[in-house]
């Protein structure tokens, strides 16, 4: 007689929860409940402090939007996760840095021009150091893309993970060496003066150095009207791209089905690389406005951020576009909602939770679609 006993089947009520996502959708619910209660609750104890909260979080959002937009447009051409796409970030912010501090590249106008108007002298020459950035991570991410991914180009995905983590080490620690960016955490110059403003009743007012914040007043800078400002121009430029443009057209063509764009007549690696470059550049000005909004640079500064980013992507769906922006968002408020309301370690918690939650709900994102298979 056989002693060993039957292993019990799973009960069906139990199969059906797990095969519905119930149990997730209902962590997610419980979670999303308490979160307005607890927002709700400080809404309504000090509106001007939950304001200027989401006003922090919105200029952290659309940083985190430009960063983001990178993974996604690898991973919809590619189906790469770009792990080194934050350090590209990081080689943005240095460039701008450099080039602010060594070479005062933003103050050329004032020497090639010396009657120009000082505020258009100023964005001129930002405007140039940050173009000058886009344009060193976007040939670096090109170089990399040739170097070190095009290779694997048929290889498993998990060799290409593999490198884009190797490559992501390789940017950070090469980074730290005395000669090129040093291990030290640097002071980041600002090309401009900051103004700030305040918001209450009485209109919109400049807040002179030195004097205290009126009560009920939200603050904002210029710093946030321009990291808000040039997030939604580079989006809207990307976006035509994509959509207007034969590059565009070509990128969603590749995107969609490789051998068949290639039997059209679709350069296919130099439209990968391109793509490369587009989400490098993006990330080029990221992190300059990254630095600008929060003045220190340093070798690693762009984990935390390209991880974010990176769950920003995938809240949103990684491969839209419009999900990358949203999900950045989303992130930007969740985080900064988080220090101010809970406590400034839980927001990284909240941050990679969000990410559990989406995979264990809808991992396609918000926007994302199921994958097809194509005949």
């Amino acid at each position: 007689m056989n002693s060993s006993k039957a292993v019990k089947p799973t009960p069906a009520f139990l199969d059906f929860l797990i095969r519905k996502k119930v149990l997730g959708i209902l962590l997610l619910v419980a979670l999303a409940g308490l979160a307005l209660v607890r927002l709700g609750t400080a809404l309504i104890a000090n509106p001007t402090l939950f304001l200027q909260q989401v006003i922090n979080g919105l200029q952290l959002g659309f940083v985190y939007a430009l960063i983001a937009l990178g993974y996604t447009m690898v991973y919809g051409i590619v189906r790469l996760i770009n792990f080194a796409h934050g350090d590209v970030f990081m080689v943005g912010a240095f460039m701008s840095y450099l080039a602010i501090a060594r070479i005062q590249l933003h103050l050329w106008p004032s020497k090639v021009f010396p009657g120009i108007n000082t505020g258009l002298a100023i964005g001129i020459g930002s405007i140039t150091v940050v173009l000058l950035a886009m344009a060193v991570c976007a040939l670096m991410a090109f170089t990399i893309e040739r170097v070190a991914y095009k290779p694997l180009r048929n290889a498993p995905r998990i060799s290409a993970l593999i490198t884009a983590i190797g490559v992501s080490f390789f940017l950070e620690y090469f980074g730290a060496l005395n000669f090129v960016f040093t291990p030290n955490f640097i002071t980041y110059k600002r090309p401009f003066d900051v103004t700030t403003w305040v918001l209450n009743n009485n209109g919109i007012q400049t807040l002179v150095s030195g004097e205290g914040v009126p009560e009920n007043s939200v603050i904002f800078s210029n710093i946030f009207v321009l990291i808000v400002a040039a997030s939604i121009f580079l989006l809207v430029t990307l976006n035509y791209i994509v959509t207007r443009t034969k590059i565009g057209k070509a990128m969603r063509a590749v995107a969609y089905d490789k051998p068949t764009a290639r039997l059209m007549g679709i350069n296919v690696d130099a439209i990968i690389s391109t793509t490369f470059a587009i989400g490098a550049a993006l990330a080029g000005a990221a992190g300059m406005l990254y630095a600008i909004a929060f003045p220190q640079v340093f070798f690693w500064m762009g984990i935390i951020p390209g991880l974010k980013a990176f769950v920003a992507a995938v809240l949103g769906g990684i491969g839209s576009i419009p999900g990358a922006l949203v999900g950045a968002l989303i992130m930007g408020q969740a985080e900064v909602l988080s220090a101010a309301y809970i406590s400034t370690p839980m927001r990284d918690a909240i941050a990679f939770s969000i990410l559990i939650i989406v995979l264990l709900v809808r991992p396609t994102g918000i926007f994302g679609e199921a994958t097809r298979e194509k005949a």
